[in-house]
């Protein structure tokens, strides 16, 4: 079902066009005013250079013709030539009630096409750390939007399995265990039981990556087990197995208590196989030239008004580079998905690189002209202190530790609310959980992916403001109201409204109302913060209506059954639109 929006610029659209005016200028959008009207279309102000007329004299012709249409309430014109409108009652519920129908009456603007979410994308053999969190929180969003709004939409992890972290890795358990059997050439059979743990890994990395930066010849012997580990060495290859499994199970836990899921574990080794004759492929179409020992695809544009520079595909020891990958990545995908769109999300100071690769998977022909290729970059989380977020010690913060205090800290605005007491050890930890997660994602999430944001804790983890916690109390709220009213009440069919609505039911219609644009607004924008924003508004309209409305104890029938649809409405845009951002509602609280 379209938007009440869209049928409301339709409309709007028409009576211009009636006129001999654009159509496009019979845009209508909420008011900035809600004090003055519902909506307001500002059409008339440009008609009036096309038309040769003043503004009001046509905004004054475009309400004779919207005071046809049978949902219009109130016209208005404002100022120079604003038009403002309010739609009735009737209406608005007639568009709100679609809440409560499948998906919620979001229209299928996907049609199945497939699309592909690149994020997450943390190193294997080593500790993941909140630098990854953005990446995982904004990008299970997005999916979530997208197979929401009808298409198909997969999110691939996209391990760093294959780089020089795996070579420094490797070389330094060789120096280590010279007498594992993985370093003897002459062994061909390697144990299935891995001889290192997660604990062995989140010490070695760091041990071999100073060691590495203090000794170039060290950096050279890393350099050397990267470049035997992706030609193919057994014994390296077992090991680095090993590795990934190890680091797999922890990546997978950790996701896992951020409720991020990904369809495909695909890392850069996955498509090893593929890099040689793509190279060579590139090499033949000349597309691929020597520069200084290395290989490398030169992708600058003579429109360009900033320097870009070459592609390299292989450095000059054959060493295999990230965008080598990346460009089979692509390859791969196309193959076996040929998605209409491949979505990265990453850090914003990537966003060179991903130009290069973009031009030089277009350039290439690996990527089809028609597939779309989008970089989403995002800011920097900092702390209280404005820089970005560190340790008290002053170091990077695992994601499992910033996980840990995060329930913490919801425990303790658990218990400050008197939330604790009602729930026996195993409730009260599974609703902290929920509620922390809520808080971390909600505070990242209500900004533009491209923002900076800070990470204050207390304050995100407060149950007032807009914070994560503060809407799932909202969403608990409805439940328990929910459960105590009567099914008779809530499930009565709802064929006439209260003669009179109040302030307070009016404007949570009104709000009802925008689900659909909203949510379809993440998709259009790449942005959740739109989602976000408008189920803030909504718990806030929400809040307001329940502490002015008798629910329960309204005495007539009508008015009683009429807000309790509100409520029910209200439930399910809100438990649908957190789950979009990826956020459970616990059922009490």
């Amino acid at each position: 079902m379209t938007s009440l929006l869209d049928d409301l610029t339709e409309t709007t659209g028409n009576a211009f066009e009636t006129l001999g005016l654009n159509r496009m200028l019979g845009a209508v959008r909420v008011s900035d005013r809600p004090d003055l009207a519902q909506f307001q279309c500002n059409g008339a102000m440009a008609a009036a250079k096309q038309a040769g007329k003043n503004p009001r004299e046509i905004a004054s012709d475009v309400v004779s013709e919207l005071q046809k249409s049978p949902f219009i309430d109130k016209l208005e014109i404002a100022g120079p030539g604003f038009i403002n409108i309010n739609v009735k009652a009737d209406t608005l519920y007639k568009y709100a009630i679609e809440s409560l129908s499948d998906n919620l009456g979001i229209d299928n603007i996907g049609q199945g096409a497939k699309v592909i979410f690149d994020y997450g994308g943390p190193n294997v053999a080593k500790a993941m750390h909140v630098g990854h969190l953005r990446s995982a929180i904004i990008g299970e969003a997005l999916k979530r939007a997208y197979n929401f709004a009808g298409y198909d939409a997969i999110g691939d992890i996209h391990l760093g399995d294959w780089g020089t972290q795996m070579g420094m890795v490797i070389s330094e358990l060789e120096n280590r265990h010279p007498d594992w059997p993985y370093f003897d050439d002459s062994i061909t059979e390697f144990p299935q039981e891995s001889p290192i743990t997660l604990r062995d890994l989140e010490e070695i990395y760091p041990a071999a990556s100073a060691a590495c930066k203090q000794d170039e010849q060290r950096l050279e012997q890393a350099r050397q087990a990267t470049v035997e580990l992706q030609n193919g060495r057994p014994g390296y290859r077992a090991l680095w197995k090993h590795m990934v499994e190890v680091s797999i199970e922890a990546i997978k836990a950790n996701y896992a208590r951020l409720n991020v899921h990904f369809e495909l574990w695909n890392g850069e080794a996955s498509v090893h196989n593929l890099i040689a004759p793509m190279v060579q492929d590139l090499k033949e179409k000349k597309l691929a030239v020597t520069s200084d020992g290395a290989l490398v695809m030169h992708v600058s544009k003579d429109s360009d008004s900033k320097e870009i520079p070459p592609l390299i595909l292989y450095k000059k020891d054959g060493a295999v580079m990230y965008g080598t990958t990346d460009l089979a990545t692509l390859l791969e995908r196309e193959k076996y998905f040929q998605p209409e769109k491949v979505t990265y999300v990453v850090d914003k100071r990537q966003n060179l690189h991903f130009e290069q690769v973009f031009r030089a998977a277009k350039a290439s022909k690996i990527t089809p002209e028609k597939t779309d290729l989008t970089f989403i970059g995002y800011g920097t989380m900092n702390g209280t202190d404005g820089k970005p977020f560190k340790t008290r010690e002053g170091g990077v913060m695992k994601l499992e530790d910033l996980i840990k205090i995060s329930h913490e800290k919801a425990l303790q605005k658990m218990n400050e609310a008197n939330i604790t007491g009602k729930f026996d050890e195993a409730q009260t930890n599974d609703i902290a959980h929920k509620v922390s997660i809520a808080a971390v994602k909600f505070a990242d999430l209500q900004n533009h992916p491209n923002s900076d944001y800070v990470f204050d804790l207390d304050r995100m983890t407060s149950f007032e403001g807009k914070t994560g916690p503060y809407l799932l109390y909202q969403a608990v709220r409805i439940n328990s109201l929910l459960e105590k009213a009567d099914q008779d009440d809530i499930t009565a069919h709802q064929d006439n409204l209260p003669e009179h609505l109040v302030s307070q039911e009016i404007d949570l219609l009104l709000h009802l109302t925008q689900f659909s644009e909203n949510t379809l607004g993440v998709v259009k924008n790449n942005s959740p913060h739109v989602l976000s924003d408008y189920l803030y508004k909504l718990a806030q309209n929400f809040s307001s209506f329940y502490s002015n409305c008798h629910i329960m104890s309204e005495e007539n029938d009508v008015t009683r059954q009429f807000r309790l649809k509100l409520c029910q409405m209200t439930r399910a845009q809100m438990v649908a639109g957190l789950n979009i951002l990826g956020i459970d509602v616990p059922e009490k609280m």
